[in-house]
């Protein structure tokens, strides 16, 4: 597939058919400006360079399934991979851009206990060109220019990192999507060796922790990645890619009621995180059919987020999106054939 190669491993690519490395900008400008589906689309290439290339590596688009759309706008398509496997990706419309919500496996191992991507586990990883294949096809399909990407959707992209990085640096390129390293957010459930070479890269792409919890009891019962990787462990980690990156962490919490938006709990995330260049971000959670969580009360995430402020915690309530189609954070899955 062609968008698995970088724009340094396209040259190679190109260079061991015979080709200059020049062929490599003309062949990014066809694919992420142009969007173009085959390559006989790209005349200035020889023929002969064309019909090698499918062979090499062909020109694949994932097809569009189903697409659904949700009273506020927001957009979510069922993609069908080359091997039959099937995953979501969203599209969603905010005061400051066209936003896509992207994938990063065919279902997911960490097993967050509240979230629907996990409940057939892991059938694969997704390859670069997937990865970025989803951001070209949504804009194709949708007729717009996307701003801002959140790598959030179905999986753990640090339990995929090799892929991802390679598909970032493409969406990066700009030869390529030229969308800016700091549109891009990438979150993990916390898995902290790749946090340390994720900071390592001094990228200027975005970090998202899913915290959901201050403590460990609370946590390994809602995350069971934390029994492997402690938040004394996970905090750690998260203080050497700020002060390594100097980037700003987004601490991301889902409001489960009457598990972890109880007051004293505010308190504990407050005295957890003060001092660290971050923020929180509240998410009223998203109704699973098979799960049996629910929603914060209102009055309890408000009362929530007014601890933190007073606290000297900076701290946001997200504002919704897709929730009747099940698009939005924590619903999207993989679809079992």
């Amino acid at each position: 597939m062609i968008f698995d190669y970088s724009y340094s491993q396209l040259e190679e690519l190109l260079g061991t058919l015979g080709e200059k490395p020049y062929r490599a900008r003309q062949m990014y400008e066809w694919l992420y400006q142009h969007k173009v589906t085959h390559y006989d689309q790209m005349t200035n290439l020889p023929q002969s360079l064309r019909d090698q290339l499918n062979d090499v590596a062909p020109l694949r688009l994932m097809e569009l399934a189903t697409k659904q759309v949700s009273a506020d706008g927001t957009q979510k398509f069922l993609f069908r991979l080359h091997d039959g496997h099937l995953i979501e990706s969203v599209l969603m419309d905010f005061d400051y851009g066209q936003s896509i919500c992207i994938t990063t496996q065919v279902g997911c191992n960490i097993g967050c206990s509240f979230c629907a991507s996990g409940l057939l586990g892991k059938k694969r990883d997704l390859t670069s060109g997937e990865i970025v294949a989803q951001v070209l096809e949504v804009e194709r399909l949708a007729n717009v220019r996307v701003g801002n990407i959140v790598v959030m959707g179905i999986g753990e992209p640090f339990d995929n990192f090799t892929h991802l990085m390679n598909a970032l640096y493409t969406i990066n390129h700009p030869w390529g999507l030229n969308i800016g390293a700091r549109h891009v957010t990438v979150s993990t459930s916390g898995i902290v060796p790749m946090i340390y070479q994720f900071a390592d890269l001094k990228t200027q792409f975005n970090l998202a922790l899913s915290l959901h919890a201050p403590n460990n009891e609370l946590r390994s019962r809602l995350m069971k990645i934390n029994k492997a990787y402690p938040l004394e462990e996970v905090m750690e980690a998260i203080k050497y890619y700020v002060a390594t990156t100097n980037r700003r962490i987004t601490f991301e919490y889902i409001m489960l009621k009457g598990q972890n938006d109880l007051p004293n709990l505010a308190h504990e995330l407050s005295d957890l995180i003060r001092g660290i260049n971050g923020y929180v971000n509240l998410i009223p959670y998203n109704s699973v059919t098979e799960l049996a969580y629910q929603r914060s009360d209102k009055n309890a995430m408000l009362e929530f987020y007014d601890i933190l402020k007073k606290r000297g915690i900076t701290a946001t309530l997200r504002v919704e999106k897709g929730h009747d189609i099940a698009a939005a954070c924590g619903q999207l899955r993989s679809v079992n054939l």
